[in-house]
């Protein structure tokens, strides 16, 4: 930890709404998230969105926009955040002074990878219920190992347009398939926050909470 804040320039607090790295940016930094949520997208020229993750607390944002000479997508503050900077210019460092911790980097950077290939598989061969829960569940699984959940609820900052952004749904079909998921007592989402009302019919509906979440490092 010592040696990160050697490498650390910067915390910025960047209220919501917020870019963080831009689409094709040649010198976007490397960010661990302190506080609050991110989301990374890529965009066509008309305007349509894909989300590519949800980043959280202790999650890293740009590394490859730091190994690239552009950044192949943007990141956004969905929330008010919190984020240490670490310049990309000094990434080396890791690798050359501090291998384990550059492991860790690398870990992380795997860990990213697998959340957009569990999108993949969700836009790919989930149906609209089963993409839903499988966001749900994946979330609801990160937050708790963060500590951020009680009695069965969580922040949840997310909209419906953030969920069909996510999961390659259109707005209306995104609301229809959450009103009739909450019908079904599954979940209720109210006033920025989620409380899974059934993990065990959300979980066996994602075919995710099987899953144990892998021991993280922190950076």
């Amino acid at each position: 930890m010592r040696f990160i804040e050697t490498l650390k320039t910067e915390h910025l607090r960047l209220p919501e709404g917020a870019d963080i790295i831009l689409p094709e940016q040649e010198d976007a930094e490397l960010f661990t998230v302190y506080s609050g949520w991110v989301f990374r997208y890529k965009e066509l020229r008309d305007g349509r969105r894909q989300i590519l993750n949800f980043a959280l607390p202790g999650d890293l944002i740009g590394l490859q926009a730091s190994l690239f000479e552009k950044a192949l997508h943007g990141a956004v503050a969905l929330t008010d955040v919190e984020l240490c900077v670490i310049p990309r210019r000094k990434l080396w460092q890791l690798y050359e002074k501090m291998p384990e911790v550059a492991y860790d980097v690398t870990w992380l950077g795997a860990q990213t990878v697998a959340l957009v290939d569990e999108n993949l598989l969700s836009a790919g061969r989930r149906n609209a219920a089963e993409r839903i829960a499988a966001l749900v569940a994946s979330l609801y699984k990160r937050m708790e190992t963060l500590g951020a959940v009680r009695g069965n609820s969580m922040a949840f900052p997310l909209t419906q347009q953030h969920i069909a952004d996510a999961l390659g749904l259109s707005l209306v079909h995104t609301n229809k398939t959450l009103a009739k998921l909450k019908s079904s007592g599954l979940f209720s989402i109210a006033d920025g926050r989620l409380t899974l009302d059934n993990p065990r019919a959300v979980g066996r509906l994602a075919q995710h909470f099987e899953k144990d979440m892998a021991p993280r490092p922190i950076i």
